[in-house]
């Protein structure tokens, strides 16, 4: 495996970011790559998703991903994105309840679930959102923002100090997804953890208003 394969082009040096408006046949090439790397990294994890296997099995050259993604780790944060939409895509029939807490435990328990059957795939994803690679950067930013927007959805009710509310839930949600992935805790710890961490935040935060 060489240095494309690791994430980088094959000068080693370049790093490309996509800024531009996609056509319709470029954003479904887009897509396909990314489902590409979601089903190699289902299959295999981390190791499995190069560069040169998601070009094989996306059906495009191998230079072709790099107009998309800079490396390795972008694509993976990518993939991580897509799969925050798919998780949380009916946020009306996720997110039960009566209060602010029991829909927010709900969406919590009900990412960690999902993610606890998929853990070859989120341990792949973790890594990638975790990593230091400044091509991550960006990509990263969107999908927290993402997953932001996802938690206030669930809360709904007004509530004081709601940014700094979101700010630490994404990080329980963080460290309870690196619990799955790379402490191998069992699944219904780390859904207990994220049921308390939202009930201990949100009760917080209603006390200080």
């Amino acid at each position: 495996m060489g240095p494309a394969d690791e994430g980088g082009p094959l000068s080693g040096d370049i790093r490309i970011t996509v800024t531009r408006t996609l056509s319709k046949d470029q954003q479904a090439r887009r897509e396909r790559l990314i489902e590409a790397a979601r089903v190699l990294a289902l299959d295999g994890g981390y190791a499995a998703v190069t560069m040169h296997d998601v070009a094989d099995r996306a059906g495009v050259a191998r230079a072709t991903v790099y107009r998309y993604f800079a490396t390795k780790d972008h694509l993976l944060t990518e993939v991580a994105a897509t799969w925050a939409h798919r998780v949380t895509a009916d946020i009306d029939a996720l997110a039960v309840g009566d209060t602010a807490t029991e829909r927010l435990t709900a969406m919590l328990e009900r990412i960690v679930f999902v993610a606890a059957e998929e853990l070859t795939l989120t341990s792949a994803i973790i890594q990638a959102v975790t990593s230091d690679d400044s091509s991550v950067d960006d990509a990263r930013t969107v999908l927290f923002l993402f997953v932001r927007d996802r938690l206030a959805a669930a809360i709904g009710d007004p509530l004081p100090d709601r940014d700094e509310v979101e700010v630490v839930l994404g990080h329980v949600l963080l460290a309870a997804l690196v619990s799955l992935a790379s402490l191998r805790r069992p699944v219904e710890e780390v859904a207990s953890m994220v049921r308390t961490a939202g009930r201990l935040v949100l009760a917080g935060a209603l006390t200080t208003a």
